[in-house]
């Protein structure tokens, strides 16, 4: 990590639709899916999968902040996904697909806080946000395969029908931060 970018770790659902989602942003360097915050060591995706480790799946941004702040982020991500579903992303369900934020400082974490508070105050969701925010732990990166998903398989259904709505509403959302 270079010394003028940050890292921020969310986990909003199936890795392969943050990771497309966040990889178009200016700022931007690198998005990596991969697994936070369970009980085992080096986790694989089938372990996770079971929702027994306790994992998240999770993207791990690495981002300059003098392009885009922490706090945009942040906006991005409580816009392209549901964070009032307790463990549960559509169709994906299991504590592996819960929402949630893994802070790498106490400002990251007060961020977070306060992002969650104005969302609620404003009424912006139906129901209660239940987005977990969490000290960031080890990160462990996914399996090779699941980089880039997005790109190289767009064309199977779950992209097409999954993730490419949530690239043209944070494309029509975020113009003036996408690449």
């Amino acid at each position: 990590m270079a010394g003028n970018t940050e890292l921020a770790t969310f986990g909003g659902g199936c890795f392969w639709c943050t990771e497309a989602v966040f990889r178009r942003l200016r700022g931007v360097l690198q998005v990596s899916p991969g697994y936070m915050g369970g009980t085992i060591a080096d986790p694989s995706y089938e372990q996770v999968c079971t929702g027994r480790s306790g994992h998240a799946e999770v993207i791990r941004i690495e981002f300059e902040p003098q392009q885009i702040g922490f706090a945009q982020l942040l906006e991005v991500f409580f816009a392209t996904h549901d964070p009032t579903t307790l463990n549960r992303q559509g169709n994906d369900v299991g504590t592996q697909y819960r929402s949630v934020i893994y802070f790498h400082s106490p400002q990251q974490r007060q961020a977070a806080t306060d992002c969650i508070e104005q969302l609620q105050q404003a009424r912006h969701y139906p129901t209660p946000i239940v987005t977990e925010v969490s000290p960031a732990g080890t990160f462990y990166p996914a399996e090779a395969y699941h980089h880039r998903y997005f790109e190289l398989h767009s064309m199977q259904p779950y992209c097409a029908i999954v993730i490419q709505p949530k690239l043209d509403k944070s494309r029509k959302l975020f113009a003036e931060l996408q690449q």
